[in-house]
């Protein structure tokens, strides 16, 4: 069976689909400009799971309600916030390195807040369980996300509360 979107949900869910387009472009692009190469990383695998959540948002906007593998994906980030930490450079280099660093990853959590924000008050404009419960998984995720973030952050020491 096919699954039929209000005009309202059908709007929510581009406008979601335009923030996971943002989401990807910006990590990937902070991937790129990220001097700590955990800090890479980390972005890359990013930019990899806001693509499994356009995806998901276009098989719904298709009409389809997608299988979420929360486990699975739930486990891959808490291993992500949980690697080992690198030593950093020393000297002027490295100060200036990881305030550009601390500068990508505040960009980055503050797009996840909203991001996040988003996904909270579409969930609760859908009538269907099924999509609810793949767009809480996503939401969950981006979550996921932004404590990862902030464990990087708070490690390098430079998150202040």
């Amino acid at each position: 069976m096919t699954l039929q979107l209000s005009q309202k949900e059908r709007q929510l869910l581009q406008d979601q689909q335009s923030h996971e387009k943002v989401c990807i472009q910006k990590y990937q692009s902070n991937a790129q400009q990220a001097s700590d190469p955990q800090l890479k990383q980390l972005f890359q695998s990013y930019a990899q799971q806001e693509q499994q959540h356009l995806n998901t948002i276009t098989s719904i906007l298709s009409g389809q309600v997608p299988n979420t593998n929360q486990n699975q994906q739930g486990q891959q980030n808490q291993q992500q916030s949980q690697q080992p930490q690198k030593p950093q450079q020393s000297g002027t280099q490295a100060t200036a390195a990881s305030q550009a660093d601390a500068m990508l990853c505040s960009d980055m959590l503050m797009t996840e807040k909203f991001v996040s924000g988003a996904y909270d008050t579409a969930i609760f404009e859908f009538k269907d369980s099924n999509v609810r419960q793949a767009l809480n998984h996503i939401q969950k995720e981006e979550q996921q996300h932004g404590e990862g973030i902030y464990n990087y952050m708070s490690s390098k020491g430079t998150y202040s509360s």
